[in-house]
């Protein structure tokens, strides 16, 4: 895949989004840093303040029990980091001239980005790559993106 010269890549996951522009052209890239940022989470044991709740049920059906889904706070960090993500696309696309992004992330990352970005920063993502690289260095980012193919 060649991202034009002056096109954006963002990577990112739940916690982490690198946000790269392609100073080279699409046959000889050269992506610079131009924004990250980082969310710290704490362990989930740290985040719960208590036990899972519990109901009781005794209408005629006996002496039932059943206590409530455990909250995955880090899951719900993860879905609120996407969401800012989405929101700084947004601003920036709207204050740039970007005319290419490039999204490379989790697929449920994707899927949150997706609902999250207005309609006209998602008619500039000129590809979607459902992988987790934003731990790799950016020489190995820009690699992996420019060799990409499109599954068929």
């Amino acid at each position: 895949m060649q991202v034009q010269h002056d096109g954006s890549v963002l990577v990112t996951d739940g916690r982490k989004a690198l946000f790269l522009r392609n100073e080279g052209d699409g046959d000889f890239p050269n992506f610079i840093l131009v924004h990250s940022w980082e969310q710290q989470l704490a362990a989930d044991r740290d985040l719960k303040s208590g036990a899972p709740g519990r109901t009781f049920s005794s209408m005629g059906h006996g002496d039932r029990r059943s206590s409530y889904d455990e909250a995955n706070l880090h899951d719900r960090a993860e879905f609120e980091f996407a969401s800012e993500v989405a929101d700084f696309l947004n601003t920036r696309m709207q204050s740039d001239a970007v005319s290419e992004l490039v999204i490379v992330a989790p697929p449920r990352t994707l899927g949150v980005l997706r609902k999250r970005l207005r309609r006209d920063v998602s008619e500039r993502v000129s590809a979607e790559i459902a992988k987790d690289l934003v731990k790799h260095p950016i020489s190995a980012i820009e690699r992996l993106v420019t060799s990409y193919r499109e599954p068929s």
